[in-house]
């Protein structure tokens, strides 16, 4: 998509978005923070996060997701002389999982949604579902 910018004497001239670089959305930004903090062989600082990325996020950048990664309780940090070393505080499934019952609490109606959620699933889903309700039942009764 090019769009058009003011140049010289009110002349405009396309600008393709090829230009500038790609913005991408806090959740993908996120996940990369999280992915390079899984590759660290124990607590990272978020110098090591940028490096780790390339370099291409700012530092402060790295700061503010790994901010908003502590309030969502994905990241815990421990202090690391003047700074912080990071761990991700589970695994991408345990984030999808936290997401997902976050969703489900902010709802009313939580009959409605379970049952939504779960007449939409595929048979495989549903099968899996079943097993593993089925074994934490096991699990809860001995």
């Amino acid at each position: 998509m090019a769009h058009r910018k003011r140049i010289g004497g009110g002349r405009r001239r396309a600008v393709t978005d090829d230009r500038r670089p790609r913005r991408r959305g806090q959740g993908e930004l996120e996940a990369l923070v999280l992915s390079a903090l899984r590759e660290a062989d124990g607590p990272a600082t978020a110098g090591w996060v940028q490096e780790r990325l390339g370099g291409d996020l700012a530092y402060t950048t790295v700061i503010t997701i790994l901010t908003r990664l502590l309030e969502k309780g994905a990241v815990s940090r421990e202090r690391a002389g003047r700074s912080f070393a990071w761990t991700p505080a589970s695994d991408q499934a345990g984030l999808a999982a936290r997401k997902m019952r976050k969703v489900l609490d902010a709802e009313s109606d939580r009959e409605a949604v379970l049952a939504s959620f779960v007449t939409g699933l595929d048979p495989d889903d549903e099968r899996l579902l079943r097993e593993l309700l089925g074994h934490a039942r096991a699990a809860e009764d001995g």
